[in-house]
């Protein structure tokens, strides 16, 4: 288990309020707890064993986010006119896990909608991850062709979020 994993494990433990997680392997252990949603983390201990060493304490990790990439869309829709259709659009992923949000409240219009055209830097969605709120910014332009993910649902890292077409 690299340390990224361990990361969105953690993440993923403090975001669904379970008070403690155990993962063994054959060449690790991994021990989880939590006193549960509290704002001091410091009663919070996470424990890492390998079999030759002892047990280490370790810090909740500090997210961060890191930036959209445009990429070309990968389908697994097995008709070839979909993926050659698909593959001239630009794909907007999820630079962190979180819950994904169309607009800034219930009663707010969306940021972004199909067929509106975006540039760089607009806002296109809020990301909330932990408690925060992250307004997620394009890095690319071009025209909205599909909004892949249902508004106020969970979303993973390196998630497709939209579709562009950037002519």
């Amino acid at each position: 288990m690299n340390i990224k994993e361990v990361q969105d494990l953690i993440k993923f433990v403090a975001k669904s309020g379970v008070s403690e997680v155990e993962i063994e392997q054959k060449d690790f252990k991994i021990t989880i707890k939590s006193e549960g949603k509290k704002k001091d983390r410091k009663d919070n201990e996470i424990y890492i064993q390998a079999p030759p060493q002892p047990q280490q304490i370790i810090s909740p990790p500090v997210v961060s986010s890191p930036s959209l990439e445009p990429k070309a869309v990968e389908t697994n829709n097995p008709t070839n006119n979909q993926k050659s259709e698909d593959s001239k659009y630009l794909t907007i992923k999820s630079p962190m896990i979180g819950t994904f949000y169309r607009s800034s409240g219930p009663d707010k219009e969306p940021f972004i909608s199909v067929g509106d055209n975006i540039g760089e830097g607009d806002t296109i969605c809020i990301i909330e991850a932990m408690k925060l709120f992250n307004e997620i910014e394009a890095e690319v332009k071009g025209k909205i062709v599909k909004v892949l993910v249902d508004d106020a649902t969970p979303v993973e890292y390196d998630q497709p979020l939209f579709l562009v077409d950037p002519n």
